[in-house]
């Protein structure tokens, strides 16, 4: 019996790369998975069928099921058609698995209105587009009387969640994930949904093309089973695949860091020490500030230095 025996999923932007390794994962767990891809190139650009249908193949091959899935789910309608296509093919949908993404960095004062939204509408619109379209379907069936257990896993980074220069785009994208998140977890609970985000890592075509190395890209699939290397992009797919799997129950809301052999928890943001003004209850004045910032809150015996950056 496989960890996901019955189930099905749509794992967008998985024709490469970290996509790639979370689709074959979870095909290996036992999903049926739809293969969204629309083939394009790092910024975005072109399409090509290909690279979807090659995942669907390898699967296949390997005893599973799945079907391609071409549609840009950045658009209102490819989204809802990605969602109406794994309820044709498969009977239904339990999973979804957002992982599509695009790259178009440059530092603020060089980037373009057009960088900056490609890379949200991309990232952080198609998250939320597919969360709409599949939290729609699992309302459907709860209010039906047919409560779901449904899993959505998205996909954040550090650039959103701790900050990497030239990437205010990608990052805030991220960020916004890690919050929508959060927020689909609260109000879908009460659907049977459970929300959940990683972190993941590998030497993909996008991290290349972000720290400029030139490096050999692999797939996932193209290391032999039984190696173990840091840089495969499908070293955090397990997590996802427990996430996506009625074993994670009741974890929702929560963002993980899932890269190379390692997994952490990230905590999410948080009130730090509460400084009240003294004495009476009053709102605190410019001038006192710098004392109470500075000295009491960051422990500094002299102003002016540096704090974060």
């Amino acid at each position: 019996m496989g960890l996901l025996d019955g189930k099905v999923a749509i794992v967008t932007g998985s024709g490469r790369g970290i996509g790639r390794g979370e689709a074959l994962e979870l095909a290996k767990n036992g999903a049926k998975v739809v293969v969204n891809d629309i083939g394009g190139s790092v910024e975005g650009e072109g399409a090509e069928k290909r690279v979807a249908d090659e995942v669907v193949d390898i699967i296949k091959e390997r005893g599973g099921e799945a079907v391609a899935n071409y549609d840009d789910i950045s658009d209102w309608s490819g989204a809802k058609n990605a969602v109406e296509q794994a309820v044709e093919a498969f009977g239904g949908l339990d999973i979804v698995v957002n992982n599509a993404g695009i790259l178009r960095d440059a530092v603020i004062v060089n980037m373009t209105e057009e960088q900056w939204d490609s890379v949200l509408k991309v990232h952080l619109k198609g998250s939320f587009a597919m969360t709409h379209h599949a939290a729609n379907y699992w309302r459907e069936q709860s209010k039906a009387g047919d409560q779901p257990k449904a899993s959505i896993v998205n996909t954040v980074s550090s650039a959103g969640l701790v900050g990497n220069v030239g990437q205010a785009n990608y990052g805030a994208a991220k960020a916004g994930i890690a919050a929508l998140t959060r927020i689909s977890a609260l109000e879908l609970g009460r659907y049977g949904v459970r929300a959940n985000a990683i972190a993941p890592g590998g030497m993909t075509r996008m991290v290349g093309v972000s720290v400029k190395r030139d490096v050999e890209i692999k797939e996932p699939d193209q290391y032999p089973d039984d190696e173990w290397v840091s840089l495969n992009p499908q070293n955090s797919a397990p997590t996802v695949a427990w996430l996506a799997s009625d074993a994670s129950i009741p974890v929702t809301g929560q963002v993980f860091r899932a890269v190379g052999n390692t997994i952490a928890h990230y905590q999410p943001w948080t009130l730090g020490q509460m400084i009240e003004t003294p004495k009476e209850p009053r709102r605190w004045t410019a001038e006192e500030l710098s004392d109470v910032v500075f000295g009491r809150i960051f422990g500094l015996k002299a102003t002016g230095l540096q704090i974060g950056g």
